[in-house]
């Protein structure tokens, strides 16, 4: 299936880039949420083992959501105030290699601020049900591939919190299952993008 994309490119060279991105995609989350939209996902043309990137791409196989997705305020004031530069809405080229970004909530529960929550939530429900909250702790230390932070500000919530992003290299494109953030997930949300690494510097 015909799949299109644009690209949003974050022009200053000191910039917050998990600010950036995180802005963007909370723009998006609304957009699909407000439009009741599936499908569509976002990729990192920029990534590296050290950072996320100045750059962020949105995929769906509907031009004509994209191209509306392109013109919110946000991305446009953005744009008009030379902070971003947004592409045009264009066709995915013909063996563009695949990719999946994916959140991995596993990452967050290793940090002592989680590990506290977590633990809060435990000693609350233990107690409700009468019983004394004695939780396992593991001593042995864990080894995680690269990952960056997004952050993401929730208008339901009214809280911060952080998307843990990894990447993983496939052999084939994987049907468009993605969360409300455009990403896909450990086990449930299998979704693949474009990978546009080759593509960027035409932005």
């Amino acid at each position: 299936m015909k799949r299109y994309y644009f690209m949003v490119r974050f022009l200053p060279e000191q910039a917050n880039l998990a600010l950036l991105t995180g802005r963007c995609i909370s723009v998006m989350h609304g957009f699909i949420c407000k439009h009741d939209i599936q499908g569509l996902g976002v990729s990192f043309p920029a990534w590296s083992d050290a950072s996320i990137g100045n750059m962020i791409a949105f995929v769906h196989t509907n031009m004509d959501v994209l191209k509306e997705l392109s013109l919110q305020g946000y991305f446009q004031d953005m744009q008009e105030c030379g902070f971003f530069k947004v592409s045009d809405v264009e066709a995915v080229p013909d063996g563009c290699a695949e990719v999946r970004f994916k959140r991995n909530q596993a990452i967050a529960k290793m940090f002592v601020g989680e590990t506290r929550r977590r633990l809060k939530r435990l000693e609350k429900r233990a107690l409700a049900r009468g019983e004394v909250c004695t939780p396992n702790k593991s001593k042995e230390p864990r080894e995680l591939d690269c990952f960056h932070c997004i952050a993401i500000a929730s208008t339901s919530t009214e809280q911060d919190f952080l998307l843990h992003v990894q990447k993983e290299s496939v052999q084939k494109p994987e049907e468009a299952e993605f969360s409300q953030y455009g990403l896909a997930t450990n086990k449930v949300l299998k979704g693949t993008v474009p990978d546009f690494s080759m593509i960027r510097p035409y932005l």
